[in-house]
């Protein structure tokens, strides 16, 4: 084998969606107002909750990172999506793409712990509330919020860097719409079990644990919840965790069945890759805010306030 063959190549090609040209113009009008609104919708819930003093609790903590996520990786995939959709030249600079592998897989994973962390939250506010200040204390918050991040970034400088280093003799075609982990791998020419075992291996911690915390969180609140005298109680009580619960079912399906696959065999990975980096994200704040009284509210005081500013 030549050497020549062996180098990382300058540019890749993302071939997304190319085999249906019919659907591309359709789509990158869907993507574009998406985009907008994951923009929209995730940057206000933070600003919401930074200006807002009755946001500024341990769950909204939480879900300002969720937001950040779903921005760090609308922001690093989108925009290259939609010049791909928009017209012939199908190319993404190494730059990018190594760029893509990275924050994909540092988003996907902090994610994943992160929404186990939210239903620890859930947990200790309708199981231990007369100890939630004292338990979920705000450094106690940052410590979770850390951990979610250093664990997605621990994964991705593994799991990337393992498949950055494997030799791609030439190919740079990718059958996908960016670059991430498991595509990268079918580049590869050489044997790819021991990334395939590693991939695997990493992502017990994230497809595994973190989906079991949940399962546990809510099989206790659902006890408790039963238990409470009223039916307004278990109501609120439950109306708490909906929008979190809906949020976990969106993210984990997808992404349990892209990455629980193996490589080779993921046929669909352009369609459940394009669920969970284009629509979740715009859904997301969407839910929050349709389903969360608090959220609401904010929105209708800082309306008013903006109008009484306006009017003077």
């Amino acid at each position: 084998m030549e050497r020549g063959n062996m180098s990382f190549p300058n540019t890749f090609v993302l071939l997304g969606f190319s085999e249906f040209p019919w659907l591309e113009r359709p789509l990158f009008a869907v993507v574009l107002v998406s985009y907008i609104l994951t923009l929209v919708g995730n940057s206000s819930i933070v600003l919401l909750s930074l200006v807002d003093p009755r946001l500024q609790t341990p769950m909204y903590f939480f879900l300002d990172n969720l937001s950040l996520l779903d921005l760090s990786l609308t922001c690093t995939t989108v925009p290259q999506l939609l010049v791909n959709l928009w017209g012939p030249d199908k190319t993404i600079a190494s730059w990018g793409c190594i760029t893509q592998a990275y924050i994909f897989a540092l988003t996907g994973c902090a994610e994943y712990i992160l929404l186990a962390v939210m239903a620890i939250d859930r947990y200790v506010a309708i199981c231990q509330p007369l100890r939630y200040t004292l338990i979920m204390r705000p450094w106690v918050c940052v410590q979770m919020a850390a951990a979610c991040w250093s664990s997605g970034l621990a994964s991705s400088l593994l799991q990337a860097t393992l498949t950055l280093k494997l030799p791609l003799c030439g190919h740079h075609t990718l059958d996908h719409l960016f670059c991430e982990v498991p595509v990268l791998i079918k580049l590869a020419c050489g044997d790819t079990t021991a990334n395939e075992l590693t991939l695997a291996i990493g992502a017990i911690p994230f497809s595994g644990v973190a989906p079991l915390m949940v399962v546990i969180s809510y099989t206790f609140i659902a006890r408790t919840v039963l238990k409470l005298p009223s039916a307004e109680g278990r109501h609120k009580a439950l109306s708490t965790c909906s929008s979190h619960l809906l949020v976990v079912t969106m993210f984990f399906g997808p992404s349990m069945y892209m990455y629980l696959q193996p490589p080779a065999h993921n046929t669909q990975a352009k369609f459940t890759s394009f669920f969970y980096c284009v629509i979740t994200p715009v859904l997301n704040p969407l839910i929050y805010t349709l389903r969360n009284k608090d959220v609401k509210t904010a929105w209708k005081r800082a309306l008013q306030s903006q109008g009484g500013v306006q009017s003077l």
